[in-house]
């Protein structure tokens, strides 16, 4: 049977199952095994059981349960209203100043946690009520919680990331450190966005009146709210990017200063570390399922002869190695309006990474485009994650319409961001050639 029917009839039986509403991790795995028994036989299966095997003896998937716990404790800890009120004293008295202040106690959050849905539910239960109070436009605002909650997964730690790593061999570090740079390329640009248009259109974001905003003693005062998360950040990636510990180790640091940051707060309890541990058993058991699948997807495609097709493909494309490249985002891009990013990335990978070699780019670099579109794809209807975060936690008077159209805004700002890394890799690539060297 030749490669392009048995790659039609393996994507096809992946759509029908998914279709049909089976588990991702039993869809992969199920339809993987099957294929790569019918072209190889019984070897297929110790082949297989030797890739997982192998799969589970690497150290770095420890560092994913510490990340979830990490993010689960820090939700739980009141920080996120401390962070709101000092931006609230040090950025109301500008126009759209509760907007980018949401935005930036979003890339702390992100720096915190390491997923998204944690900065757009915590964000949109305390900041989103407060800034349709003041008068902001409500698109605005839910925009900016949506865009800014994405970077969970871009801004180190990024349990994203770490999968990413896994599945393609790179150094989790370097690729944390790759994330640094889009992430606050991304903040400038939508704080710009945010910054210009109530400037032109104040009644989009009006400023605090002058009775209402903080004396300069409050506003130091505030600053205290910083001091833990700041800590906790320059610890874990300092760590990290010192060469001082490996990603687990940084991720266990992490977790002794989330649960520091709780007891200071005094929300430390054995209910709460039960809650959190529950909570962190269910999503690392839910991933590890996923990658094991990730395996026998990509076991099963190779034996097809993927490569062979991929070659073959990719010389119909116009435009060399850049044709493709933009031929892959945009796969990227509308498979995010449809598809969870680990089921993307499942899908994907295997086929994207033989293009990304053979073209000569930077793994790394690519490994930053993918997770901005990504987080694209949490931010798109009509299944984007976020979206559906965001109207859960939002007031009953704002819409899913209301949710759906505010984003356009945000996508298009993302999209320039990702331009900018195209045309600039240095934007992604300085921090890690500076530490890893």
């Amino acid at each position: 049977m030749s490669v392009e029917l048995l790659t039609l009839l393996f994507f096809g039986s992946l759509l029908v199952f998914l279709l049909l509403g089976t588990p991702l991790a039993f869809v992969l795995g199920g339809v993987s095994v099957v294929f790569l028994y019918f072209e190889m036989g019984e070897i297929g299966f110790y082949l297989l059981a030797s890739k997982m095997w192998e799969t589970m003896q690497n150290p770095t998937l420890m560092a994913i349960p510490l990340f979830v716990f990490m993010a689960i404790l820090l939700e739980k800890s009141g920080v996120a209203n401390d962070l709101y009120d000092m931006m609230h004293q040090w950025w109301g008295g500008l126009r759209g100043g509760l907007a980018i202040g949401t935005v930036l106690i979003c890339v702390i959050f992100a720096a915190m946690s390491g997923i998204s849905g944690a900065a757009v539910v915590t964000m949109g239960t305390i900041a989103l009520p407060k800034m349709l109070e003041r008068g902001y436009d409500k698109k605005l605002a839910l925009g900016a919680i949506n865009a800014g909650g994405g970077w969970g997964i871009l801004i180190p730690p990024s349990i994203l990331m770490v999968l990413y790593a896994l599945l393609t061999e790179v150094s989790v570090g370097r690729l944390f450190a790759a994330g640094v740079g889009p992430g606050l390329t991304l903040f400038i640009l939508v704080s710009l966005y945010i910054g210009t248009r109530c400037w032109l259109q104040p009644d989009l974001g009006p400023a605090l009146p002058l009775e209402e905003r903080a004396s300069w003693g409050q506003k130091f005062r505030s600053l205290r709210a910083v001091i833990l998360p700041i800590l906790i950040v320059t610890i874990v990636l300092g760590a990290i990017f010192g060469g001082f510990a490996t990603a687990t180790e940084a991720a266990a640091i992490g977790v002794f200063g989330a649960l520091f940051a709780t007891g200071v707060n005094r929300q430390l309890s054995w209910k709460v570390i039960h809650e959190a541990s529950i909570s962190t058993l269910k999503l690392t058991a839910l991933i590890i399922w996923i990658l094991f699948a990730a395996h026998a997807f990509s076991t099963a495609y190779t034996a097809l002869g993927a490569q062979s097709l991929i070659s073959d493909l990719m010389e119909f494309i116009p435009g060399g190695r850049w044709g493709a490249l933009a031929f892959m985002l945009v796969v990227l891009f509308f498979f995010g309006m449809v598809l969870d990013p680990v089921g993307i990335m499942l899908i994907t990978l295997p086929v994207f990474l033989p293009v990304v070699q053979a073209a000569g780019f930077d793994p790394i670099w690519f490994g930053i485009l993918f997770i901005i579109m990504m987080e694209v794809g949490y931010m798109t209807p009509p299944f984007g994650f976020n979206l559906f975060y965001l109207k859960g936690v939002a007031p009953p008077d704002v819409t899913m319409g209301d949710i759906y159209t505010s984003v356009i805004p945000y996508v298009i700002v993302t999209l320039i961001g990702v331009l900018l890394i195209i045309l600039f890799p240095g934007i992604a690539l300085y921090l890690p050639n500076l530490f890893y060297n």
